[in-house]
């Protein structure tokens, strides 16, 4: 069992880090890839130096949430991503290296096509845009009004660079509105959709000429948010400018603690969490998609040769995870972890079945 201290990580966060698309509301204005092989500037306040970045990254390879299931003809990884990272966190682990160059696939939330789309950004706004000619500040109290103000003047060159300036803000509805805030506040401590790992991966497949799919599309992925009820997207967004406020520490325990593999920590923590406090986001961001991929992979199991799977690590965890329901399923499934079987104490294995 892991002691790792977790601190609170509001629901706005978890659905970035569940939602590949959720990456595409920073990214450059269509006509420019989303995938980049450039750094992108930070907010205001990380331009300046006035915010430090995220605390220092380990020279050290994260250790890789990865587990190796056996199929009836072929094998499956599947790898645990974080959606948004920072030029320090590579090189990756020899495990996920060797997985990479003997798979065969590289199968992603989205594929690498739809991901690298110049259009992705646009298609989330126009899904974001209101239409009934009502602002945004119309759903929400009077507090939280003052609150987003305050938040959208202190960034106000960061969203003119991407195209919105605070006043744009009541053209969206409020789940758009708590995506850019919370990837706003990644950024700002040095965490880039551009650095994720599913941007990297793919970018190597490309590189390596090796076949790539997605699990879903972008239109999937943008329905996940834009049919959520009004009030749930409302608190969405309360929760999004909590996180703000709360400043770097849950961000910094997040990232820290999917680079040292502990599965536990990133369950109890943040998923478990989640699914108690959030029950409804959370069924409909994770759960119900993990049992929607499960027939997927079982498939990709029954075809000869290697795929690996890269999909947020939390799709994998717990009870609800892609990781255990193979396995109940009567899967081999074992966890691919040198640091694990050299001794190092690294929650989370499951055991081969």
């Amino acid at each position: 069992m892991s002691h790792r201290r977790f601190p609170r990580v509001l629901p706005s966060l978890a659905v970035a880090l569940l939602l590949l698309v959720g990456g595409a509301v920073l990214a450059e204005r269509p006509g420019v890839p989303y995938i980049a092989d450039v750094p992108v500037a930070g907010p205001d306040a990380a331009q300046t130096g006035d915010v430090p970045l995220i605390a220092e990254v380990p020279v050290t390879p994260p250790v890789p949430l990865l587990w190796r299931v056996a199929g009836e003809a072929g094998d499956l990884y599947l790898l645990g991503s974080f959606h948004f990272l920072t030029p320090d966190d590579y090189p990756l682990a020899d495990e996920v290296e060797q997985a990479l160059v003997t798979a065969d696939e590289v199968v992603f939330e989205l594929s690498p096509e739809e991901l690298g789309s110049p259009t992705l950004a646009m298609q989330m706004m126009q899904a974001g845009l209101r239409t009934d000619g009502s602002r945004l500040d119309d759903d929400l109290p009077r507090e939280a009004v003052a609150r987003l103000a305050t938040w959208g003047q202190t960034n106000q060159t960061t969203l003119q660079a991407t195209g919105l300036g605070t006043q744009a803000f009541q053209l969206f509805e409020p789940w758009f509105a708590s995506l850019l805030v919370t990837t706003t506040e990644l950024g700002r401590y040095g965490l880039q959709a551009q650095y994720g790992l599913d941007v990297h991966l793919a970018r190597r497949a490309r590189e390596a000429g090796t076949p790539t799919a997605g699990l879903e599309t972008a239109a999937q992925q943008i329905e996940f948010l834009d049919g959520m009820a009004r009030p749930d997207q409302v608190q969405m967004l309360l929760e999004a400018l909590d996180q703000a406020d709360a400043g770097p520490e849950a961000i910094e325990a997040l990232h820290s603690t999917w680079r040292a593999g502990d599965a536990d920590a990133l369950w109890t923590g943040m998923a478990g969490d989640m699914r108690t406090r959030s029950p409804a986001l959370y069924a409909r961001i994770n759960t119900s998609r993990n049992d929607a991929w499960l027939p997927k992979l079982e498939q990709m199991l029954q075809q000869p040769g290697t795929i690996l799977v890269v999909v947020g690590a939390l799709h994998l965890l717990g009870e609800d995870g892609v990781v255990e329901k193979l396995a109940a399923k009567g899967y081999a499934v074992e966890r691919v972890c040198s640091v694990c079987k050299a001794g190092v104490a690294v929650p989370g294995e499951v055991s081969a079945r």
